[in-house]
């Protein structure tokens, strides 16, 4: 699986405004449902949250990666978004988030989903491609940073 195979390009935000993480979440989910018709971005919302109260996705060395599972979606879909000044996402690190690639896969989907938290998760161990997407002065940036990891592995 090609993480640019289900990233929605459309859905993409450069600079968020957000201060809070659930302000980046709502971002995230209106961005993401404005672009799927089969997402509810308040319903995604809720899953996002439901999932953060479990343990926070803040991974650390500056990323998240707000995940979860969508009755009704037929299709893993996932987004990115970027925060220059950084958000407090509760961090195993308990340093700022600066970059979110937001996950979201069908109810079902089985290991479908493991497997793309294992992939996205491998990209950000990599310093280069955080330097890469925070640098990126365009999504056209962003997008090619994404594929030319999506080539190595």
């Amino acid at each position: 699986m090609k993480i640019m195979d289900i990233l929605v390009r459309e859905a993409v935000i450069l600079d968020v405004s957000a201060t809070t993480k659930r302000e980046l979440l709502v971002d995230l989910s209106g961005s993401l449902a404005r672009c799927e018709p089969e997402l509810d971005a308040e319903r995604l919302l809720t899953v996002l949250l439901e999932r953060e109260e479990l343990q926070s996705t803040g991974i650390g060395d500056g990323v998240a990666i707000p995940h979860g599972k969508m009755p009704g979606l037929s299709r893993l879909v996932a987004s990115f978004a970027r925060s220059r000044e950084g958000v407090d996402f509760e961090s195993i690190d308990g340093q700022p988030s600066h970059l979110f690639f937001l996950l979201v896969v069908p109810e079902h989907s089985g290991g479908q989903h493991l497997k793309a938290l294992a992939r996205i998760s491998r990209f950000f161990r990599d310093a280069a491609f955080r330097k890469a997407l925070m640098e990126a002065e365009s999504a056209s940036d962003v997008f090619r940073a994404i594929e030319e990891e999506d080539a190595k592995f």
